[in-house]
């Protein structure tokens, strides 16, 4: 059992950043695959970005790609998300999750993680 505890959201001006934290409890002793998920108000919940065990591949949305940086520390056992340029249409609730598979690369199917984090706001104003 992974526990996943996001932090770092909260309301930002539009162009502004931010920097998620998701931290996993102390008792995993392995590495798993992490991604970002978010959910805006009724939509479906979508991936956002994803890292592999090691660290050495990342995976990014489309709408991500470029201004969003996903990372890891795995000797704290800490993922991160850096935000930059955001806009209103990041607002969102954002979820990390663990994936159990031993993969290669990041997957983007929101059914292939295994552990979720409660989630943690972010708003943008225009």
């Amino acid at each position: 059992q992974v526990q996943l505890v996001e932090s770092g959201g909260g309301l930002v001006q539009a162009g502004g950043s931010l920097r998620l934290s998701c931290a996993a409890s102390r008792r995993t002793a392995r590495s798993y695959a992490m991604g970002w998920f978010r959910q805006a108000p009724g939509k479906e919940r979508e991936f956002v970005a994803g890292i592999s065990m090691s660290g050495g591949n990342t995976d990014y949305s489309d709408s991500v790609k470029g201004r969003f940086t996903i990372s890891r520390d795995n000797a704290k056992k800490i993922l991160y998300l850096q935000m930059h340029s955001l806009n209103s249409e990041d607002t969102a609730v954002y979820y990390c999750a663990a994936d159990s598979a031993i993969m290669p690369r990041p997957r983007r199917m929101r059914t292939a993680y295994d552990f979720w984090g409660q989630g943690t706001q972010v708003t943008v104003s225009s």
